[in-house]
């Protein structure tokens, strides 16, 4: 039987066909489908995880099924050292990259007088500090080789998977909440800076996705319908939603998108407790 997340998964052209995707974070939920959904559009990919290295070499082996190439590689994000050996083993096994999906994340929630600062460093050091680390090795990449226009109109494509709450306070998660906020100024900074050089940065931010680090909040009836009284569209995102618009931001078909976040919500940014005057 087909689950709902098969349903909203749609099957789009290989608009990828021939780059080199690394996502992190990509042996469970959003990134778990999203490296699924590069694949499926033509690319190789690097499934990056820190942790489950089976559920990592299942998502690898997916994406070979595509007739693509792909391997897990092992590293922390919040690690320098090992950031830029995964971003090394990468162009030295498959000669480039093209496409970072900065997405691995995690929260450690508490309520702010409650949080401990190893609370709050993890989840800056991961959320924050893993995206730029990836980001700038990839764009360092992205500058020595330059635009390969038989490949893609952009010399590099950077996705930095931020979060609804990069603009919703978030009371009982300030660390996340903060970490998202510093995702869309380093994203847009980046975009900024990084842009003449034929380098596109941006961002998806996901609202209420079904994912296995908020099943609490969807997996029983009373909990989803509290949950939809959040999102206008009225159903819980799946994490292929995501990826579809991952897909696209890397293609170029949105070439001349850059230092934008799009939001992929249900609508839930549109603030719906207001719908009736507040």
């Amino acid at each position: 039987m087909a689950s709902a997340s098969d349903a909203r998964r749609i099957d789009l052209p290989p608009l990828l066909r021939g780059q080199k995707a690394l996502v992190t974070g990509a042996n469970s939920g959003i990134g778990r489908a999203t490296a699924i959904g590069l694949g499926r559009a033509g690319a190789d990919v690097v499934v990056n995880y820190v942790f489950g290295r089976e559920a990592a070499e299942e998502v690898v082996e997916e994406i070979t099924s595509f007739g693509v190439r792909a391997y897990a590689h092992e590293a922390d994000v919040s690690d320098e050292d090992q950031v830029v050996a995964m971003v090394a083993r990468m162009v030295e096994q498959f000669g480039t990259v093209d496409v970072l999906v900065a997405n691995a994340g995690l929260q450690r929630d508490a309520a702010s007088a409650e949080m401990t600062l190893a609370q709050w460093n993890k989840v800056l050091e991961v959320n924050l500090t893993g995206q730029f680390l990836c980001a700038r090795e990839a764009a360092k990449e992205f500058v020595r080789r330059g635009v390969v226009p038989e490949v893609s109109r952009s010399a590099g494509k950077i996705v930095c998977m931020s979060s609804v709450h990069q603009i919703i306070p978030w009371a009982g998660h300030v660390n996340y909440a903060a970490s998202k906020g510093g995702v869309l100024m380093m994203m847009q900074t980046l975009a900024q800076e990084l842009a003449p050089q034929g380098i596109r940065v941006n961002a998806v931010a996901p609202g209420a996705v079904r994912t296995p680090i908020n099943r609490s909040a969807w997996e029983t009836p009373e909990a989803e319908a509290d949950l939809l009284k959040l999102i206008p569209y009225r159903r819980v995102g799946d994490p292929e939603d995501i990826a579809h618009a991952v897909t696209l931001l890397a293609s170029d078909l949105l070439d001349y998108v850059v230092g934008a976040t799009i939001y992929v919500d249900g609508g839930m940014t549109l603030f719906p407790g207001f719908a009736t005057g507040g």
